[in-house]
């Protein structure tokens, strides 16, 4: 008698744990948005290039002080590339890590002057909760498996996207101008 309740409530989970696995409805495929590359002008005037009256690596050690001096860590340091990531945490459960990479390339042969090439973007992540579960066997039946109520969260990446915003990229040539090392 034991065993036939205990198999009759096995069966019950099962079929209610079964029920819950409904196939969903798949999204009609209405017309495809545009390609985004449509969208890239190739403008001339790009907020993400400064020539600066310095040689390259001048250039590239004054956007390394500005990275540095404000709080980015350095992933790459080359003399003439530099890599910078700062952490954002704006909601509860949503981080954001904003990277910078600084190319620095001379603009003559002398090198005394110097074209810092900034390219801004934000990785984006949420926070998922995953549930852990065990298996609980038995003989007649065989092995299933239940949630035990264990959770762990992980981030997980969902986006990433270019920093467009000119005023951005203005404020950070200001300061690259401002703590640029001294003339030798």
């Amino acid at each position: 008698m034991r065993a036939a309740a205990l198999r009759a409530g096995l069966v019950a989970t099962l079929a209610v744990m079964a029920g819950g696995c409904a196939v969903p409805e798949l999204p009609t495929l209405a017309d495809p948005p545009p390609p985004v590359y449509l969208s890239e002008r190739f403008d001339a005037a790009s907020s993400h290039a400064h020539r600066y009256p310095r040689g390259a690596e001048d250039v590239c050690e004054g956007a390394r002080r500005a990275l540095l001096s404000q709080g980015y860590v350095l992933s790459r340091n080359d003399r003439v590339v530099l890599v910078g990531s700062k952490f954002f945490q704006p909601e509860k459960d949503r981080h954001v890590e904003l990277k910078l990479q600084v190319t620095c390339v001379p603009d003559d042969a002398t090198d005394r002057a110097a074209s810092a090439y900034v390219t801004a973007w934000e990785d984006q992540y949420v926070v998922k909760k995953s549930t852990s579960s065990s298996s609980l066997g038995v003989s007649a039946i065989g092995s299933i498996s239940l949630p035990m109520g264990s959770t762990e969260d992980s981030l997980v990446k969902v986006g990433v996207e270019t920093v467009r915003d000119p005023a951005f990229y203005e404020r950070f040539h200001a300061l690259i101008k401002l703590v640029l090392p001294p003339t030798r």
